[in-house]
């Protein structure tokens, strides 16, 4: 997640000032603003990042957003790119869909994230003037977009599973409305295991509605993921870049999962 430079959503640390909101982080409770809606593996994930600050917008035409063919969708345990892809835009929709009935439940509009963009190379994408790195997946709220390192994400995808990606694209567009509801804490664990919560909420809920359906293994393969995405043991919980442990996050994208957004400490 980008909070003052990089958050690294899985392992990293981050640095660079926050360009999303101004004023002082954080008042009771360490949080402010709160809105009313209540092996390879490891070297392949230990640089991504989340979201945040200031994200330059790609050049050309915003994409329409792509939807499920079928009603439900399932997470099939596939591997190849087209399948890859096809999965990012199965959890897209589902997502916009699912926080648009959750926003309006509420009483409020709901606007999509206006694209989520694929990139191959170092500076490809940019965010507040840096360039995104390879090994990469962020939400920017300047852009108001989610990007990827495609080659990154594949690679994730045939390692840990393809239910990994709607982990990822859950967590991602978790920030995503963490911004839409004005939430900011003093510390970034404590915004990465809410996003990853809301992940959790999301995913269960979308399998509770049947608009996704889960094949066996599923929920190993978040396990799996979530594992090798949490901190260091040794690092510092209110260091910034903190995402939490493998426990941690582990505990508050199941508490997500199975008890919905109320388990999420939304306000």
């Amino acid at each position: 997640m980008w909070w003052r430079a990089l958050r690294s959503c899985c392992r990293g640390t981050a640095s660079a000032a926050p360009t999303t909101r101004g004023g002082a982080v954080g008042a009771r409770s360490g949080r402010d603003g709160w809105g009313p809606l209540a092996g390879l593996l490891i070297a392949v994930l230990v640089s991504a990042a989340c979201a945040g600050g200031g994200l330059a917008e790609p050049e050309g035409e915003r994409p329409s957003a792509a939807s499920p063919g079928p009603s439900t969708t399932r997470a099939d345990s596939t591997t190849s790119v087209a399948e890859f892809e096809q999965d990012v835009a199965d959890a897209q929709a589902i997502a916009e869909r699912y926080w648009a009935a959750q926003f309006k439940a509420s009483g409020q509009s709901f606007q999509a994230i206006r694209r989520i963009t694929p990139y191959q190379r170092a500076g490809e994408v940019s965010c507040g003037g840096q360039p995104l790195p390879r090994n990469n997946a962020v939400y920017c709220s300047q852009g108001d977009f989610i990007a990827y390192d495609v080659t990154w994400s594949v690679a994730a995808f045939r390692q840990v599973g393809d239910a990994f990606v709607f982990y990822l694209l859950g967590h991602e567009y978790a920030h995503g409305v963490q911004v839409r509801l004005g939430i900011r804490y003093n510390f970034t664990i404590q915004q990465e295991l809410q996003a990853d919560c809301m992940a959790g909420a999301y995913l269960g809920d979308s399998v509770r509605s049947g608009a996704l359906s889960l094949a066996e293994g599923d929920l190993d393969e978040f396990r799996e993921g979530l594992a090798a995405v949490g901190d260091d043991p040794d690092q510092p919980w209110f260091a910034e870049g903190s995402h939490g442990t493998a426990e941690q996050r582990t505990e508050s994208f199941f508490r997500g999962y199975e008890r919905s957004l109320e388990a999420c400490d939304l306000g």
